[in-house]
Order: structure tokens, then sequence, then C-alpha cells
């Protein structure tokens, strides 16, 4: 534990790292979306990793093509490691509650919309929320 306090800083710099490079290189392999094994569903993190990879090689479109939230998680992934590499803590400061409820339900609500305009009209949405008939 004592060394995660001292190098957990670290942690967002790798994360960010590594979902640059899986940008790069796409045939890289990740994980697939636990939602949508279990329930066949596509889930509100769906293709958020590829959007977020894309976002930081600098490919916004395709980015907005996999899921809208890929370059805002881009830029908060890239404002926390600059911050705690400067803080040198994990997590360099405060959260608020208010606009994580306001993330967390805009995120929601922009899952249900492409639920609903893919299996409720057929439009397809992104690559994870194919027509259906």
């Amino acid at each position: 534990m004592r060394q995660l306090r001292r190098s957990g800083f670290f942690i967002p710099t790798a994360l960010t790292a590594v979902l640059w490079f899986k940008g790069r290189y796409p045939q890289v392999p990740g994980w697939g979306c636990p939602f949508r094994a279990l329930t066949g569903i596509p889930g509100p993190g769906c293709y958020l990793t590829r959007a977020t990879s894309a976002a930081l090689t600098g490919d916004f479109q395709l980015a907005l093509d996999f899921h809208l939230f890929g370059p805002i998680v881009a830029a908060a992934l890239l404002g926390w490691s600059l911050m705690a590499l400067r803080k040198r803590r994990l997590i360099p400061m405060r959260v608020a509650l208010a606009p994580m409820s306001i993330i967390t339900s805009a995120f929601v609500l922009y899952w249900l919309l492409r639920l609903v305009l893919s299996y409720g009209f057929g439009v397809v949405g992104s690559p994870g929320f194919p027509a259906t008939g």
C-alpha cells in the first residue's frame, strides 16, 4: 500500500499512454463489454475505450462515431494525468458530487437515446448499436 501511495500518481498517465497506444494500434486486443456479454444489449460504455483511444490520437471524427463521450473522457484523462503528475497524488483534487451527478445522468441519457434510436427505430447510431430489421 505504501508503494501505491508513493507512485500511484503515475496510474492516470499509464492509463492514458495505454489508450493512446491502443488508438495507434487498434489491432491490440482489449476487453469486451461485460454488460453486453451478460445481456446481449450494448452497455453505456460500449465503444467508449475505442472512442477515447481515437480521440487521444487526434481522430475526433472516428471518436465521435464510436461514442460521444470519447473526446470528453480523453480530455479528462489528460487533465487528470497532468494534475496527478504535478501534485504527485493519484487523486489530486476533490471531486464535487453535483457535476458528477450531471455527467452521469447525461451519460445514461445518451445510452438510452442510442438504444431507442437503434433498437426502436432502426437507426444505426454507432458500430455497437446495429439497426434491427
